[in-house]
């Protein structure tokens, strides 16, 4: 783990690659950046930056960060300098797919450069704050040696050699986040249609929300269990959401977001499951099904 000061490149300074590049500027290491629009690495300048006009020129640097817009654009970015890459290190923190991060790695390492891919778990304000953490996979040792500098940005986690694993965690959480925001989104359409306005629904689901977070641990018990009629758990026929896809239906909103939660509920009680706790409808998600 290295506490030198740095030559640190950037490649994509948009408003993520700025945050990124101004924590490491501000921990005092000389920082490079390009981005395809000239200007916005410019911008950075009078805060210390480095703007280069060329992806080459960026390459001369202990640790090269790669925050662009998807992993096509790290290609066309990289691929033609990739004869340049040997011996460098990569830190990708462009969002991909698990399989994506693979390839990036894999394609890494036959241009002979160490790869480690990271998911980013905040937004551009938070980078630097209490707030922030980043997912890792990849090169142990760039993740062992460069932690100092990645931990300027947030909590660093590592989740092994398998370059696609912080993109999977990643994507799952913002599964995760996505769907709840879009259940908020039904609910204040729901009551919105009453004329109740979103703010003072907002107000009551930040009340109830944090109080349900407890069972996630619940559920992740049952779910690794594998046994769904453990004593305590709602059955699924009382996790039957009738009353709310009819209540939305009611109130002339659209119920395309609780519908799926209707059809994952029924799938298991019409297979003969309803007596089952509701975390059985994980069992029809892992199940892909065929049209």
């Amino acid at each position: 783990m290295t506490t030198a000061q740095l030559t640190v490149s950037f490649l994509g300074v948009g408003e993520m690659g700025s945050a990124l590049a101004r924590a490491v500027l501000e921990a005092g290491h000389r920082t490079v950046v390009w981005n395809r629009s000239f200007g916005k690495a410019s911008a950075l300048r009078a805060e210390g930056a480095i703007p280069v006009s060329t992806v080459a020129a960026a390459l001369d640097a202990d640790v090269i960060v790669v925050c662009l817009f998807d992993r096509d654009s790290v290609h066309a970015v990289l691929d033609p300098v990739v004869d340049q890459l040997a011996g460098r290190r990569l830190v990708n923190v462009t969002t991909t797919s698990p399989d994506g991060a693979r390839e990036l790695g894999r394609w890494a390492a036959a241009a002979g450069a160490a790869y480690l891919d990271g998911g980013i778990m905040a937004t551009p304000a938070m980078i630097g704050t209490r707030k922030s953490s980043v997912l890792y996979s990849g090169s142990s040792e760039l993740f062992a040696e460069y932690r100092d500098l990645i931990e300027l940005w947030g909590d660093a986690e590592y989740f092994g050699d398998d370059a696609g694993m912080a993109s999977l965690y990643d994507l799952a959480l913002l599964s995760a986040m996505y769907v709840m925001f879009a259940g908020f989104f039904h609910g204040a359409a729901m009551v919105g249609a009453a004329g109740v306005p979103a703010k003072d629904f907002a107000a009551r689901a930040a009340a109830w929300l944090p109080a349900l977070m407890p069972s996630l641990a619940a559920y992740a018990e049952v779910i690794d269990g594998g046994d769904y009629r453990v004593p305590g758990q709602q059955s699924l026929y009382f996790s039957d959401i009738s009353d709310i896809v009819d209540a939305s239906r009611d109130q002339g909103i659209s119920t395309e977001v609780v519908d799926v939660v209707q059809r994952l509920i029924h799938r298991q009680i019409d297979a003969g499951h309803g007596n089952d706790g509701f975390a059985r409808v994980i069992e029809g998600i892992r199940k892909a099904r065929v049209a």
